[in-house]
């Protein structure tokens, strides 16, 4: 079976492509998103929306009704560390509409993107789609993808959105650099005992480190351990891996017997990388198919969006006039390729200089870091980590066109 009615296939139904095909098809552009499963429904996907993805949504006029969904909001963040809560960040001050991180369930936000994007007689979301090849013309052009069940979907264009482990970009043979991590999170979620919340986002101990996201109602924790020992943590017993979470917060205590089994924990494995080329003619690939960033900051979901607000705003405006997207694709990469380098030498940074040696730690910390005493102590310097993590580097404004919404 053969689609050769598409300006543009994007192929992963995540933060990345779900924002490319709303903002494809506002344009008035042809777009199929293809997502290979039945629904978003997956646990312990990143579920922190940053003020520069919620300002984006502010600039599509969608923030107010985007914000009536179940959500929590983090303004500024603690950690406790040596006995204190160390206050590090501040995000109220930065100039956007809404200066806050959201925690929202991912998939509450890719329905919520499916629903606008819906509106646009062009937009064409493909569940149970799993594309597993590109096609190409006679010229070696990109032209297509083949999907598991035999269907042939010729477009003008590709985007793999597909993520860290992208099955298109190996068929299309991009180079890519391993920055490395040493580190790899379980992710499980305990029911919030009453009266507990606040700000403090993470708990450090030596050799021991834990993210805990306020969800309302539960925690969505992320015990971070160095990488290649998950197999001796779950060695070690359930009720051991209990026992040291009681230790390292103690204030949740009992909450963690809810944690009965293996099952109930996922492994993330921690990847920093990207790719030297994002592009070949036909083909482009945003998000973490081009960059796989670490959990540090909660930054991988807000980096691609930027990723599918660049290639609007470079490459929609000439599809909509019919210009050959090849000679364009270099200026999405130019222009994102900065912006990614600097927060991954960030987050390299953080990992080998403060998480790693605090994992290789033995020896009680009787003090907290000296970073973390002077943000404690100035409350105008925590305006600089919020303003990184908040809103990032390279940020863009909505320049895409928009197409009036017109019923097919």
């Amino acid at each position: 079976m053969t689609d050769i009615n598409r300006d543009i296939v994007i192929v992963g139904g995540g933060p990345a492509g779900m924002m490319a095909g709303l903002l494809f098809a506002r344009a008035g552009l042809k777009v199929a998103v293809l997502e290979k499963h039945a629904d978003f429904l997956r646990d312990f996907r990143g579920d922190t929306v940053h003020p520069s993805t919620l300002e984006l949504f502010h600039q599509l006029g969608m923030l107010e009704d985007l914000l009536q969904l179940p959500h929590s909001r983090l303004d500024q963040a603690s950690i406790h560390i040596a006995g204190r809560q160390m206050k590090a960040v501040d995000f109220r001050y930065l100039p956007v509409a809404a200066p806050y991180i959201a925690m929202m369930p991912q998939w509450d936000l890719l329905n919520f993107i499916a629903t606008k994007a819906r509106l646009y007689p062009g937009f064409d979301l493909r569940m149970e789609t799993e594309a597993v090849d590109l096609l190409y013309d006679k010229t070696d052009r990109v032209c297509g993808v083949e999907t598991r069940d035999g269907q042939r979907l010729n477009a003008r264009l590709v985007i793999a959105a597909d993520g860290r482990r992208s099955v298109l970009r190996g068929k299309a043979e991009l180079p890519q650099e391993n920055i490395g991590a040493p580190m790899d999170v379980f992710w499980f979620k305990i029911d919030k005992p009453e009266g507990q919340g606040g700000d403090v986002f993470g708990t450090v101990q030596a050799g021991r480190f834990m993210v805990m996201i306020d969800r309302q109602d539960y925690y969505q924790c992320a015990y971070i351990f160095n990488k290649g020992q998950a197999d001796e943590v779950k060695a070690a017993g359930i009720e051991t891996f209990r026992a040291g979470l009681r230790s390292l917060v103690p204030d949740l205590g009992a909450a963690f017997d809810q944690i009965s089994s293996w099952d109930q924990v996922k492994m993330l494995e921690v990847a920093l990388d990207r790719l030297e080329r994002w592009h070949r003619p036909g083909l482009l690939a945003i998000g973490d198919a081009a960059h796989a960033m670490s959990p540090i900051g909660g930054v991988g979901i807000n980096m691609a969006v930027q990723d599918a607000v660049t290639a609007a705003n470079v490459l929609a405006g000439p599809m909509g006039a019919g210009t050959d997207p090849d000679s364009l694709l270099e200026q999405v990469y130019s222009r994102r390729i900065k912006p990614v380098r600097r927060m991954q030498a960030m987050q390299k940074l953080a990992q080998d200089r403060v998480i790693a040696p605090l994992l290789r730690r033995i020896k009680p910390i009787e003090k907290p870091l000296f970073a973390l005493r002077l943000l404690n102590r100035v409350p105008l310097l925590r305006r600089f980590p919020g303003r990184v993590i908040g809103l990032g580097f390279g940020r863009e404004n909505i320049q895409s066109p928009e197409a009036p919404i017109i019923p097919e």
